[in-house]
């Protein structure tokens, strides 16, 4: 005997109107991620406020006599010495000269390093004929050819301007350098895939992959650069900023030299932010990570 089984009858749907005293669903409130949320503290003030703890424990300091005048002259004394040289135009004299000075070397260190990493970075035998000798060279130290360089340039501002090219140079070759050698081959395949030339693969792909590191380089031939000038600049001169350090040393003037280390440093990190400034500018197309 057979047994038949009838279906499960599906269970009809309900039509029944919605009451109007049913709750309105909840709202939907957007989640911001904690990355983006901004701190009722201002930025400015927190980078801010690193400095001035600094300089009020410096204060208490001197005020308490733990820092003597002869060791290390109170914030307000050097603001006070601070102003009469900028009165007395010494210090913006020397401050054009040291800039002159750098702006030259800079801007010659910037074309050597870069040409050369080009040659280095763009062609095997260019790597083979230049990266050996440049190698070598970046190990010596630079502060150390100062007296070949009086001997070879006198004591002008040539051997100055020399040795601050010398030491930007290096760092601008190393990173243009391995920037043109990280740039991703699947990219170069692609251009190669589109018909690109040889040149238009350097100018499309190859430079714009490079220019993250270009401007890493910049910014460390800056720091560099100040350093350098510090030591040539205390060497047979008359005239800039390790000029008044010289002279403020002979008369044992603290207060006058850490003048002149507050403008070494405002200025280098002037030079900081412009490269910052500009490495938005030119790298708006690379997102990177800002922090959290």
């Amino acid at each position: 005997m057979s047994i038949s089984h009838a279906p499960p009858s599906s269970p009809e749907p309900d039509i029944s109107p919605i009451s109007e005293d049913e709750p309105d669903p909840p709202e939907l409130v957007p989640l911001v991620p904690t990355s983006t949320r901004r701190s009722r503290v201002p930025r400015w003030l927190r980078r801010t406020s690193g400095p001035v703890l600094l300089l009020t424990l410096w204060q208490l300091l001197s005020a308490t006599g733990a820092l003597t005048p002869d060791i290390l002259a109170s914030p307000g004394t050097i603001a006070r010495v601070g102003s009469d040289l900028i009165a007395d135009g010494s210090l913006p004299n020397a401050m054009g000269v040291s800039l002159q000075r750098v702006a030259v070397g800079l801007l010659l260190g910037t074309v050597v390093g870069t040409g050369l990493a080009l040659v280095s970075g763009l062609f095997r035998i260019g790597e083979d004929l230049v990266d050996a000798s440049v190698q070598m060279l970046r190990t010596v130290p630079f502060v150390g050819l100062i007296p070949l360089f009086i001997i070879w340039f006198g004591i002008g501002e040539a051997p100055k301007v020399a040795i601050i090219t010398l030491g930007v140079s290096f760092p601008l070759y190393l990173n243009v350098y391995a920037g043109i050698r990280g740039v991703d081959s699947q990219l170069v395949e692609a251009g190669e895939s589109l018909g690109l030339s040889r040149w238009g693969l350097v100018r499309h792909v190859v430079l714009p992959g490079a220019l993250p590191g270009a401007m890493t380089g910049l910014r460390y031939s800056l720091g560099i650069a100040w350093l350098a000038l510090v030591f040539a600049e205390q060497i047979n001169a008359d005239a800039g900023i390790g000029f008044l350090m010289v002279q403020a040393r002979d008369f044992l003037r603290t207060d006058v030299i850490v003048v002149c280390l507050i403008v070494y440093a405002f200025l280098g990190l002037l030079a900081d932010f412009i490269v910052r400034t500009l490495e938005r500018l030119l790298l708006q197309w690379r997102p990177t990570f800002t922090g959290r």
